[in-house]
């Protein structure tokens, strides 16, 4: 079988499968070439075993009600680890909703400052200089105009380079994304739609928010590219995130990517999806682990064994935890510093306020 990356003009009726170039079983598609070699692969595994780590401390964390409400990446790493692998951080930039941990360690984003974020902690909100990165997006779809004027800016400017905005299917029924593809699309601007479909929008199945066969045959609606991959398959969604780069940088407009995956856990911390997704369904998807798939490809390379899949596991948990204990030395925090950072210097009122509560009044 000749695997086919080129995006089609796709009607709403396709019946397109996903682009896949390796399957459950980790083994490679007759005709697939993969753009990762195998240390480009273990960078990958070593990028969601991190996330996943990292997701895992942070579960155990907020149920100790040490660490406040997010929403875990469990189940989707490949779509980020992989098209982050697929992006150059010093041109291009990326916009994440709040499940993209892989791509925004890749980009340069400390995990110091994503747990300060969980923790509330105002350092955990600003994007360290160099770090072409906007910060994590909570309202649904909001972000995806901002990575279009970052594009458009840079097209305007002559910069090489892309911006990527990622979100999931329940963002793409939200206006913002629309008129973000239809105004990239006019303008041939260089950014890469990332719709993560993980099947749910909370509660909400995919199959009752579009009557589209699959989503990125909506990019015909805005004379733009649109490809279907498999988002659970790390070496695909790099290749047709590579690919969608290389057509924005050659001045052939936007790509829309559905990467079809699936959300292993909660939405949040504060969700509970065993009342609504069946666990028939979850089961199917589970034995689709994008981290066991990579490990299964590598393995049959002769390119990685259990030995060192432990070895990588026990390093990985051991990088989360010394983040933590840092994160814990820079939380202890003087309450002066509530009034810092408002205003560009104290006003009076503040100042008042200031000495009164520290006993200076």
């Amino acid at each position: 079988m000749t695997v086919d990356t080129t995006p089609q003009f796709r009607p709403a009726d396709s019946s397109v499968e996903p682009i896949q170039f390796v399957n459950e079983s980790g083994e490679l598609q007759d005709g697939a070439v993969p753009s990762l070699d195998d240390d480009g692969v273990r960078r990958g595994v070593r990028l969601m075993m991190l996330a996943r780590a990292f997701d895992a401390k942070s579960f155990s964390l907020q149920r100790q009600g040490k660490l406040g409400t997010f929403a875990p990446c469990v189940g989707q790493e490949a779509c980020t680890a992989g098209s982050g692998l697929a992006l150059d951080p010093s041109f291009d930039w990326i916009v994440p909703q709040y499940r993209e941990l892989p791509a925004q360690i890749n980009h340069g984003f400390p995990l110091e400052l994503i747990a300060l974020y969980r923790m509330g902690h105002p350092a955990g909100g600003v994007v360290p200089d160099g770090v072409r990165m906007l910060q994590f997006n909570i309202s649904l779809a909001a972000q995806i105009p901002h990575a279009v004027g970052l594009g458009w800016g840079m097209q305007m400017k002559g910069e090489p380079g892309v911006a990527v905005a990622y979100f999931g299917d329940g963002a793409s029924s939200e206006g913002d994304f629309h008129e973000s593809c239809n105004l990239a699309g006019v303008n041939k601007s260089p950014v890469i739609f990332f719709l993560q479909n993980n099947q749910w929008a909370i509660s909400t199945p995919r199959d009752i928010q579009s009557n589209a066969s699959d989503l990125a045959s909506r990019a015909v609606g805005y004379g733009i590219h649109g490809v279907s991959v498999d988002g659970n398959d790390l070496l695909a969604v790099h290749q047709v995130t590579t690919e969608a780069r290389q057509r924005a940088l050659a001045g052939e407009g936007p790509t829309l990517i559905e990467a079809h995956t699936f959300r292993m856990w909660a939405h949040t911390t504060a969700d509970d999806p065993t009342k609504y997704i069946d666990p028939d369904v979850k089961a199917k998807w589970l034995a689709r682990d994008p981290i066991d798939r990579m490990c299964a490809y590598l393995t049959q390379r002769g390119a990685f064994d259990e030995t060192e899949r432990h070895a990588l596991q026990g390093e990985v948990e051991a990088e989360v935890e010394d983040v933590f204990v840092k994160v814990n030395e820079m939380l202890k925090v003087s309450p002066d510093e509530v009034f810092e950072h408002t205003f560009a210097s104290r006003t009076p009122s503040q100042e008042r306020q200031r000495q009164f509560d520290l006993g200076e009044a």
